[in-house]
């Protein structure tokens, strides 16, 4: 067997939640052969066990033959042999494929939701995601493991039914007429289940996501005093996921009942059947012992047959939520070939910016989301005409490499610090020291552990931590929205005046109304309504703009010198 997980998941059905699943039996069809086959060997060995015991019951018991008695019961100790090597060797390929498709399940959400970007968040909630690699990804696998199992039984009753035939053909008519009726009745009970799991499954997606959300905003709802109200919200969203669970765990109550009670009342009734053809002699008591087990031992198979309705029933609701993610695509298409040499221009077409290479260009709005707006269309986060190079922005190979963007809500990721700050190793002296977050590694150490999202940092110390991030991944062009709003003006004075220093030949856009951080900056572009109205240095913009002066001042003596 390979090893897990697969290095390409590959490209898997997104139009129906079938054939997402007949994607998966398909790309994974020789282990599953595999499990089959030694499902239908592990089964069959069961099956035929009754029959030896019969016939060493009549050819060796009652026919006094101590040899036929010892040969069969060799067979018996060889079938229990076949028996256990087989049931080892598919419980191997069950585990495997159970592992494979879910592993295949969260690559491919994964590598999905890695290409939707900023579009992920916008389409999707975070509780959905959660749900789909985890809980779904956990239904998916079983779908597989049942499959190889279902197959074991459907051949074992075929031949359970044969042999009965053989022995006594009302007791095979029975089975073969019993196997599809017990079906027909259990049918029903499917769709309500699968219904009532899909709702519950919807619900829980909502609470991870609301619980998500509350988490992340808990410091902010104590101090707003929301804290109250926003539990008070979570707990009646608990309650009808919980509602709704118990509504799930019903029907499966009655669609497990029914794989209990159906086969037991078909086999209850050729066990009758069989000990009267028994007392009237029409069968040997061998045989009658036989048809006894046979009749045991179908519980096995037809309880795994409405096992496979039930989980293919949650598989199939799992899969839907899968292609339902997969169905989202990017707002953006994916670029193009092009690749402009660096250092480039960048000119934003819709509010006039022009970005010249190697310099720290500050954009200071007089509304906070033009500047946003500008930063994303830079990035390439939100449609629209951006010269870069001289190429259209939509036309560029690899913006995402050539172009980082660094907000407020970008998250630190759990794990060793300097793993969290470069990914990709590196030197983090110069970073640390331009974002002025010695003082931060000082106290816990690159080695330190960072906790989820870096909820044991302030509000400063994760603004300045993702500083450092994007400084050392060192990208061509580094937007910078508001990189300093959440420290106190000692620590943004010397972030101002080491930026531009750390970003000696690079080129850097900061939107941002700080007096310090605009000081420091080689260029100054005022937007309003969503155009450049203004440009020049800050000093110069302060002298000869009064609506500059207004919105980055704040009320402050403009002639003041910003240090």
């Amino acid at each position: 067997m390979r090893p897990l997980p697969e290095k390409d998941p590959g490209s898997p059905g997104r139009r129906t939640p079938a054939r997402y699943v007949l994607w998966l039996l398909r790309v994974q069809w020789r282990t599953l052969a595999g499990g089959a086959a030694l499902g239908i060997v592990w089964m069959l060995a069961q099956a035929l066990m009754p029959a030896a015991i019969g016939r060493a019951i009549d050819d060796g018991v009652a026919a006094k033959d101590t040899g036929a008695l010892v040969a069969w019961s060799a067979v018996l100790l060889g079938l229990a042999a076949v028996q256990s090597a087989s049931a080892v060797l598919r419980h191997r390929f069950a585990v495997y494929n159970w592992l494979a498709a879910a592993y295949r399940t969260v690559q491919v959400v994964t590598r999905h939701t890695t290409r939707l970007g900023a579009t992920l968040s916008k389409r999707v909630t975070a509780g959905e995601v959660v749900s789909v690699g985890t809980t779904d990804a956990a239904h998916i696998g079983d779908v597989l493991d049942i499959v190889a199992r279902g197959t074991g039984s459907v051949v074992a009753i075929v031949v359970v039914t044969g042999l009965l035939l053989a022995t006594a053909p009302e007791l095979g008519l029975i089975v073969l007429i019993g196997v599809p009726v017990v079906l027909a009745v259990a049918a029903p009970l499917i769709r309500p289940y699968r219904d009532r799991e899909h709702e519950h499954r919807e619900l829980v997606g909502e609470l991870n996501t609301h619980a998500t959300d509350l988490v992340a905003g808990l410091r902010v709802l104590r101090g707003v005093g929301g804290e109250n109200l926003f539990t008070a919200r979570y707990r009646a969203d608990s309650q009808r996921a919980r509602a709704a669970g118990a509504a799930t765990a019903r029907a499966e109550s009655w669609l497990s009942g029914a794989e209990v009670l159906l086969p037991g009342l078909l086999i209850a009734l050729v066990t009758w059947v069989g000990a009267r053809f028994a007392a009237d002699g029409t069968i040997t008591v061998g045989s009658l012992v036989a048809c006894y087990g046979y009749a045991v031992f179908l519980i096995t198979p037809l309880k795994t047959l409405g096992e496979v309705a039930g989980k293919t029933a949650r598989g199939l609701v799992a899969a839907d939520r899968i292609v339902r993610l997969l169905a989202v695509e990017p707002e953006l298409p994916p670029g193009g070939d092009a690749r402009p040499e660096a250092p480039v221009e960048i000119v934003d077409i819709a509010s006039g910016l022009v970005v010249r290479p190697g310099r720290v260009t500050a954009v200071a709005a007089a509304d906070p989301r033009d500047a946003q707006a500008i930063a994303d269309r830079i990035g390439r986060y939100a449609p629209g005409d951006v010269d870069f190079g001289g190429v259209p922005l939509h036309s560029v190979a690899d913006v995402r490499k050539r172009v980082l963007v660094a907000v407020d809500e970008d998250r630190l990721f759990s794990g060793r610090l300097d793993a969290t700050l470069a990914p990709g190793g590196g030197d983090l002296t110069g970073p640390l020291r331009a974002a002025g977050a010695d003082d931060i590694v000082a106290a816990s150490g690159l080695d330190g552990r960072v906790a989820e999202a870096g909820r044991e940092f302030s509000g400063g110390q994760r603004q300045r931590l993702r500083l450092v991030r994007a400084l050392a991944a060192d990208p061509e062009v580094l937007v910078l929205v508001e990189p300093t709003s959440a420290v106190d003006a000692h620590t943004e004075a010397r972030i101002a005046e080491r930026l531009g220093a750390a970003r000696a030949g690079r080129t850097t856009v900061v939107c941002t109304t700080s007096p310090l951080m605009l000081d420091r900056a080689d260029h100054v572009a005022y937007v309003e309504a969503g155009r450049v109205v203004a440009e020049g240095t800050h000093r110069d913009l302060l002298e000869s703009e009064p609506r500059y002066t207004a919105a980055v001042t704040r009320g402050e003596n403009p002639k003041e010198p910003v240090r």
